[in-house]
């Protein structure tokens, strides 16, 4: 934590989101940005499909959308290297089952907070999102990178 938050004050921007790290305290910092992106691939998808479709097959569709971004990303900025306890292949199937969970969690409060309390879908959606990044945050940490 004393990591995260001195690389915070001095407004370290090379520490906080590109130097390869395990600091779990940055890389969840890292992982709300990442996040963040997927959730705009995602909602934006969600919202195009809509026109098509319903609901919650677009969700479904755009979920895949958001879950490449996110899988890249992640890769990319968030996770070390060094923290990886499989190939590649093994990692994105191991990924997309984490995300696939994710996926239900998204439905079914998707579901609950559009069908049975009415609030608007992209509103729902936003909820699960919240909910949704720190199953997969703490999933993929723990199973994917753990420190060797």
């Amino acid at each position: 934590m004393k990591e995260f938050f001195d690389a915070l004050k001095r407004f370290d921007m090379n520490a906080l989101f590109r130097a390869e790290t395990t600091n779990g305290f940055i890389q969840f910092f890292r992982y709300i940005f990442v996040g963040g992106i997927a959730f705009v691939a995602d909602a934006g998808a969600l919202w195009l499909c809509e026109k098509f479709m319903h609901y919650l097959i677009a969700a479904a569709i755009a979920f895949v959308f958001g879950l490449v971004v996110n899988y890249v990303l992640s890769v990319c900025f968030v996770f070390s290297d060094s923290e990886r306890t499989t190939s590649r292949t093994a990692e994105f199937i191991i990924y997309a089952i984490i995300g696939v969970i994710g996926l239900g969690l998204t439905e079914l409060i998707m579901w609950l907070f559009t069908d049975v309390i009415g609030l608007y879908f992209l509103l729902s959606k936003i909820v699960a999102a919240a909910i949704v990044l720190v199953w997969n945050f703490v999933a993929r940490k723990k199973i994917i990178y753990t420190n060797k």
